[in-house]
């Protein structure tokens, strides 16, 4: 046999690979728990699926069902106000979405050992609301819970608070851990009011908690409600002792949560368009400043123009310091000279600083009034020189950029006298 044929042949060998088949794992369904028949009294319905068993909660409320001071069907309302204005908005959604406020209980924050044992639904069909809570029967039978959701199944968008940043990574963490035997999540598009509310209400609200803002805002006070950190305690000796008394509990807690985002996303929606000014100068001046932010400029401006016509003067500092910056944007200099020399006096020092900074700046490029600009730079030093929250390090930075400032500064005063 020849060399070239010699060759040949080792190549067709080499190429020749062995396949080895990887069977898919055969799943082995789980036994229902010992204690579904004290769970089906409390009140739970049992429900079985080729992965296990878990158990179920519905509870529907009319359309004028009122929780603190809205009634569910408001929700229309401000979904219309939406569809109205067109805008490109986190909270904006059109009657086209299917909208359903979500929220879990878990065992614990991270890790591969934590478990949602509560999946909670909140939805409407523009007839009533119904509340949907499927309950983790076991941990062995995660894959039947899961995969009962639904969630692989269908297109929606989520509703949450805090949701995008931990229940819906919670819920993908333990979807891949079950992807062997269910169907794949899928992508949802999702609105986290918790980000959202911290733009709203950013140093109005200490605290950020749902309950926090069911209290300030949504007219809504609790009554026998569990301690958020007790429930996975709970669920796990509801598991252990087969007693689901306090577990029931959890699932109020539950209930109450997504009641209220529901009135939150009515309550958030009607203070970004009611011109009827219900809540602090702060509050509106967060909302003016998100609508700029959002380059919504004309709609911003109006806010923060609303906010320095009709609140105290010694509210409305940010809102003329927001102002000014979109009239200096704008060209409109003379303007945002009064509104900057508005908001100084009751401004804090890191926006004093700034407000300086762009004085100077107008001064300097736009007004060619030097000797104002060394003014304004020279305020601005001294109120660096103040700031005690910054590093010496950056005092220094701070400090030598104005020093080169002050110094061309006065370099063209001499020059132009």
């Amino acid at each position: 046999m020849s060399y070239e044929n010699k060759i040949l042949q080792m190549k067709k060998m080499l190429g020749k690979k062995t396949e080895n088949k990887v069977e898919k794992p055969v799943f082995q369904k789980p036994d229902r728990p010992s204690y579904v028949k004290q769970w089906e009294n409390a009140g739970l319905t049992l429900i079985e699926n080729d992965f296990g068993v878990l158990f179920k909660r519905v509870v529907t409320y009319p359309l004028d069902y009122k929780h603190g001071a809205y009634e569910l069907w408001e929700l229309f309302e401000a979904i219309q106000l939406w569809e109205d204005a067109g805008h490109e908005h986190p909270y904006a959604v059109t009657f086209d979405d299917t909208l359903v406020f979500f929220d879990t209980e878990t065992t614990g924050l991270k890790g591969v050992g934590t478990h949602i044992f509560l999946l909670g639904f909140l939805e409407t069909d523009e007839e009533e609301f119904t509340l949907t809570q499927y309950v983790l029967a076991d941990p062995s039978n995660e894959a039947a819970f899961l995969f009962e959701s639904k969630l692989w199944q269908r297109a929606v968008t989520i509703v949450s608070y805090n949701g995008k940043s931990f229940d819906w990574p919670q819920l993908e963490t333990r979807w891949t851990l079950n992807g062997a035997h269910i169907p794949r999540l899928r992508s949802q598009k999702q609105i986290d009011l918790l980000h959202s509310t911290k733009r709203l209400w950013k140093n109005d609200l200490e605290k950020m908690k749902l309950t926090t803002i069911e209290q300030e805002k949504l007219d809504f006070c609790r009554q026998g409600d569990i301690p958020g950190f007790l429930a996975p305690v709970i669920y796990l000796d509801a598991v252990k002792s087969g007693q689901p008394d306090a577990l029931m509990k959890v699932l109020q807690h539950n209930e109450w949560d997504l009641l209220s985002l529901i009135t939150l996303y009515i309550h958030s929606t009607q203070l970004l368009f009611n011109s009827q000014l219900q809540d602090s100068a702060t509050t509106y001046t967060n909302i003016g400043k998100w609508f700029n932010d959002l380059k919504l400029k004309d709609t911003g401006m109006e806010v923060l123009s609303t906010v320095t016509e009709n609140f105290d003067v010694a509210d409305t500092g940010l809102a003329h310091y927001y102002l000014a910056l979109e009239q200096k944007r704008t060209a409109q200099f003379e303007l945002a000279v009064k509104s900057f020399t508005k908001a100084l006096p009751t401004i804090d020092i890191p926006y004093k600083i700034k407000a300086y900074e762009q004085l100077a700046i107008i001064a300097e490029h736009h007004l060619r009034d030097y000797e104002e600009a060394v003014m304004h730079t020279q305020t601005g030093l001294h109120f660096i020189h103040k700031h005690n929250t910054w590093s010496m390090a950056q005092k220094d930075k701070q400090t030598l950029a104005w020093e080169k400032r002050l110094q061309r500064l006065r370099t063209k005063v001499e020059k132009y006298k």
